[in-house]
């Protein structure tokens, strides 16, 4: 078993930066991930990264904005997230998976999850 903690969150004019943090305790990880779901909406992949290369996914909606990264002493991945837009609006959270192989862009590949953080973009 794992546990993963968040931290960060904000509400920002759009154009600002913002990072959010996830720290794993546990249950090594293979691959860490960033979901965000907005109100109304199905939860949406936003990064991942493989915890031991740090090798790393984006979806094209943040792809050049957005930033995933790991340090592996602190157990801790990272989002830093630039020139946010009022569509990136969401509640962002963390997840990991402790298998070698999944479809890293669906939430079922993940089985733990942290307690969410909500980003607030205003235009």
């Amino acid at each position: 078993q794992a546990q993963l903690v968040q931290s960060g969150g904000s509400s920002v004019q759009a154009g600002d930066s913002v990072g959010l943090a996830c720290t794993t305790s546990g249950r090594t990880v293979s691959t860490m991930a960033w979901f965000r779901q907005a109100p109304g909406k199905e939860r949406e992949f936003v990064a991942s990264i493989k915890w031991s290369t740090g090798s790393t996914d984006y979806a094209d909606s943040v792809k050049g904005r957005f930033t995933i990264s790991r340090d592996t002493v602190r157990m801790t991945e990272y989002l830093q997230m630039y020139d946010l837009k009022p569509e990136d609006t969401a509640v962002y959270f963390c997840a990991g998976s402790p298998y070698s192989s999944g479809d890293w862009y669906h939430p079922s590949a993940y089985t733990y999850w942290g307690q969410g953080a909500q980003v607030t973009v205003s235009a």
